[in-house]
């Protein structure tokens, strides 16, 4: 049998029915919204790799870190032979953890994008060349089935994605999570944590303006794809803080009245001068609130871990 086998789950039409639906969706509600996944055609992706470069955006060095120092303790807690990443990208990270499973089997990598599977895959095969690797192009909010692995499994969801979700998502995400766990599985979940407003603001609005094109970059995205006429430099990037919500909104300003027409879609969408477009939310979590959102999804927290510094957390859930 080949150590990579790739199973595709989605519709190869999946990603323009998505789109569509999105912004036919987020562009005649009000507020306005777009979701955060819209960031990452090619040149989002490498504009989002030049942000966690950046000395204001902390996240991707705070998790690092932590899997560069405790991840024999989370290998050792969490016995895995199957390692399931959720959103796996590169699988960068994820390799700290891999390196240190002493029974490890098995990876599942999930994500949308083919081509960033199979350039994991081959990398880590020649490191690891006894893994058997098999990767899934699927959405994973939207329920996954997974190949037939041994356990015990570590579902991992790294990079404080999980802030990308709303409530009512995060609860219906973990809830799907929790489905997939059998007894003596676990889930290994990255959260941004609450910290000064200060310091999360400027994780989103850096000084060099690389967030700025990043946000920009979802009009880009929508022009290309969906024939539509935003004008980039007709607005603003704002990143703000919600104290009530415990978590960081991204938005477009409109700096004048504009009527955008989307030609795919038949749609003519009007901005207000001031009118702002919510593209992403991105929750700072308390330890509580991570215990009790587990809990509520059928999960026991069993360990924690945070940075030196205190601003990231990796937290280890078991079924209940």
């Amino acid at each position: 049998m080949s150590p990579y086998s790739l199973t595709r789950t989605l519709p190869v039409d999946a990603t323009d029915a998505a789109l569509r639906a999105d912004v036919l969706g987020g562009l005649t509600r009000h507020p306005k919204t777009l979701p955060p996944k819209w960031f990452y055609d090619a040149r989002g992706s490498e504009l989002f790799e030049e942000i966690t470069r950046l000395p204001e955006y902390y996240p991707t060095r705070a998790e690092r870190e932590i899997l560069q120092t405790r991840a024999e303790e989370i290998a050792a807690a969490s016995g895995a032979r199957t390692v399931i990443e959720l959103g796996s990208g590169s699988s960068e990270k994820t390799r700290h953890l891999l390196e240190v499973l002493p029974e490890l089997h098995s990876y599942v990598p999930v994500d949308v994008s083919e081509s960033a599977l199979t350039g994991a895959a081959e990398s880590l095969l020649a490191e690891h060349p006894g893994l058997s690797v098999h990767a899934l192009i699927a959405d994973f909010t939207t329920g996954l089935v997974l190949p037939e692995t041994p356990g015990p499994r570590l579902v991992v969801f790294l990079g404080g994605t999980i802030g990308n979700l709303l409530p009512e998502e995060r609860a219906t995400f973990l809830r799907s999570v929790r489905a997939m766990l059998s007894p003596g599985d676990a889930l290994l979940l990255g959260t941004d944590l609450v910290k000064e407003e200060e310091t999360l603001v400027a994780a989103y609005d850096d000084a060099a303006g690389v967030t700025a094109a990043f946000n920009k970059n979802v009009l880009s995205v929508v022009n290309r794809e969906l024939g539509a006429d935003f004008p980039l430099d007709g607005f603003d990037h704002r990143a703000v803080w919600n104290p009530e919500q415990r978590w960081i909104e991204m938005r477009l300003r409109a700096r004048r009245a504009l009527s955008v027409k989307i030609r795919e879609l038949d749609l003519v969408v009007p901005f207000e001068a001031g009118e702002e477009l919510r593209t992403e939310v991105s929750a700072k979590f308390r330890q509580e609130d991570v215990r009790e959102e587990l809990a509520a999804a059928g999960m026991r927290p069993a360990q924690w871990w945070t940075d030196s510094a205190g601003r990231f957390a990796l937290s280890l859930a078991t079924a209940v």
